[in-house]
């Protein structure tokens, strides 16, 4: 089925073009069939009457005129006769309806022992057989009156009638089509995060029923990711507080519980990253515009940014090129891709683009133990993490759903993949 049209438009269209096409086929041999007989009936008797009116002439004339007559009679109208010959080889009809009833109906006025033939010694015509006394004769008619042309004229208006038909049928069809296409644009921006439009309530009983019940769904859908949003927020910002203070009282312990006092800082700064991974990711980031950016130039500040934490960012970095894109999206999506490569890495990290004709490559590398390949697809749900495919670094889960979903925001998706020297590479193809 490599041919057969994949639009529910182009399939509406050949469906009725060939009910139509089949239809029109259907007629013609229907109104054949009916009209055989009539037009049978005309030929065979036209065909008796010059049999008749030339025997009867042959017959009144002097025995001594039949041969001149015979002479002047062939050739008359397109007309012959000839003689027949016993030994000569007689041809079967050729297996068609209307020719077998012709014959059929010649045979019921002449006498069953007429010979009916057609092109006898490739002489086009019909034959039929009469005799005169001892001697049989051929007559032999070029053309039947009755025999019909093409009728070019009923071709044309047979074309012209499945034209505007396929016509009428593609007004209807894009009506139906229309908003097929609007439910699935509308379900596609749902898919990648988005929030859809509402469907316009129009058309058949059952479109409407449809796009009633789609906004319906994408009301629900949307109550209820605003209620997650502000329950992960209200819980994230209620127990800052209570960290805030844990912190201050770690921080005042005395010098002798130095080593109490780093731990709980340390788990203290674990949970407010954390808690920042959540309100990342109830936060979105469906609302910022686009604009033309360098993707070099964002790679450059963030390399900056972990020199000053101490950490040295390498960059392979290829031309500059603008390319549109959400700013502060692209920005948390690289932030979280390279903590999450010191994080699970030895300290050997890699910033790489590259520019080809349809998309830049940007790729973050790090040299750490990789991620089994039936566990990948795993990591880019939220609050998924594998402990034994990395380490035991403690984290929400979130913080490669949060890439993933900026990546499909700017039609990509996040891809990870060992690399061969071992480490991880984590790879986003941004289109041009």
């Amino acid at each position: 089925m490599k041919f057969f049209p994949r639009t529910l438009l182009a399939r509406l269209l050949l469906l009725i073009a060939l009910l139509l096409a089949v239809g029109q086929l259907a007629t013609l041999k229907l109104f054949e069939y009916f009209e055989r007989e009539t037009r049978a009936s005309a030929a065979a008797l036209q065909v008796i009457t010059v049999v008749n009116y030339t025997r009867a002439a042959i017959l009144a004339s002097h025995e001594d005129k039949r041969l001149a007559l015979l002479t002047e009679l062939t050739g008359r109208d397109g007309v012959r006769v000839y003689p027949t010959d016993l030994l000569e080889e007689i041809e079967p009809l050729p297996n068609e309806p209307f020719i077998k009833l012709v014959a059929t109906k010649i045979r019921a006025a002449l006498g069953q022992q007429t010979l009916v033939v057609i092109n006898h010694f490739d002489i086009p015509g019909l034959w039929v057989t009469f005799h005169i006394g001892p001697d049989d004769f051929w007559l032999v008619i070029p053309r039947l009156q009755e025999e019909r042309k093409l009728p070019w004229d009923w071709v044309g208006w047979g074309m012209l009638l499945i034209g505007l038909s396929l016509l009428g049928a593609y007004v209807i069809a894009s009506r139906i089509n229309q908003p097929l296409s609007l439910l699935a644009d509308a379900a596609r921006k749902i898919s990648k995060g988005e929030k859809a439009y509402k469907l316009p309530i129009e058309g058949a009983l059952e479109m409407r029923e449809v796009s009633r019940t789609f906004n319906e769904m994408n009301d629900a859908l949307s109550r209820l990711d605003e209620e997650r949003k502000l329950l992960l927020a209200g819980v994230s910002h209620d127990l800052r507080t209570p960290l805030a203070r844990i912190r201050i009282a770690a921080e005042m312990l005395p010098e002798i519980a130095s080593d109490l006092r780093n731990g709980m800082i340390q788990d203290v700064t674990d949970m407010d990253s954390i808690i920042h991974q959540f309100l990342d990711f109830v936060r979105g980031v469906e609302g910022e515009s686009t604009q033309m950016v360098n993707l070099n130039t964002l790679l450059q500040n963030l390399a900056e940014r972990q020199l000053r934490a101490g950490r040295e960012l390498k960059l392979k970095l290829s031309n500059n090129h603008l390319i549109s894109l959400r700013p502060l999206a692209i920005q948390r999506m690289l932030d979280n891709l390279v903590e999450n490569a010191y994080k699970y890495g030895k300290g050997k990290v890699i910033a790489r683009t590259i520019v080809n004709a349809t998309h830049i490559t940007v790729s973050i590398l790090d040299d750490g133990p990789g991620i089994p390949l039936e566990q990948m697809s795993r990591l880019l749900r939220p609050f998924e993490r594998l402990e034994t495919a990395r380490t035991a670094a403690s984290g929400s889960g979130l913080g490669l759903a949060i890439v993933n979903r900026i990546a499909q925001l700017h039609g990509s998706e996040l891809e990870l993949i060992n690399r061969p020297e071992g480490g991880l590479e984590a790879r986003v193809k941004l289109p041009l």
